[in-house]
């Protein structure tokens, strides 16, 4: 299973928005979403989404997303914006919700998360210019790969968080996230992973 974290500082936690702009770049969000799950004409089969918004009006939320045959009669690469609206309007204060199959959606932190996946032994990789090329690392099958969106990941978690994971870096260019994405996606794809 390929893990990913998304992070967005402004992504709005509530499915009340029309403009992806203004609901915190939630176009950003889509595109992500868009870059994890799917591969041309198909559903990706092996890969877990999280994504964490610290937006307004009431963050945090972590929405969890898992391809599986369910998801993928829900969910057309044109309707992802309806999708994460409908999920984040099933939000229950002090519960984790299945939203619809395979999407489930709670308050939860970022740092809780990462503690939450390194629990499980997961190995959490941090996307990092200053890092180690991808290319050189061995990525094990319990990796989870964190990014976050144009403003970045928190400042006052990141230092902690760069700790507890592995810096890794795409190259000597910056990239947008759902780009970042296809990179990781395709090294593991050749890596067969």
């Amino acid at each position: 299973m390929r893990e990913f974290i998304y992070f967005s500082k402004s992504a709005s936690t509530t499915g009340n928005f029309k403009d992806l702009m203004k609901a915190g770049r939630m176009d950003i969000v889509i595109h992500s979403i868009i870059a994890s799950l799917f591969i041309s004409k198909q559903m990706r089969q092996d890969v877990k989404l999280h994504l964490v918004f610290y937006g307004k009006p009431t963050p945090p939320r972590h929405i969890e997303l898992e391809t599986s045959e369910e998801l993928n009669n829900i969910l057309s690469k044109k309707d992802v914006a309806g999708l994460i609206k409908r999920i984040l309007f099933k939000y229950r204060e002090g519960k984790k919700v299945r939203a619809f199959p395979s999407c489930y959606i709670e308050k939860k932190s970022l740092t809780d998360l990462i503690k939450e996946l390194k629990k499980e032994n997961k190995e959490i990789f941090i996307l990092d210019k200053k890092g180690e090329n991808l290319r050189n690392l061995k990525i094990p099958d319990n990796s989870v790969f964190l990014l976050g969106d144009h403003d970045g990941l928190p400042k006052n978690e990141l230092r902690r968080l760069k700790k507890e994971s592995t810096k890794t870096s795409l190259g000597p260019k910056t990239y947008f996230a759902s780009q970042s994405i296809v990179i990781l996606q395709n090294e593991l794809d050749i890596r067969e992973k």
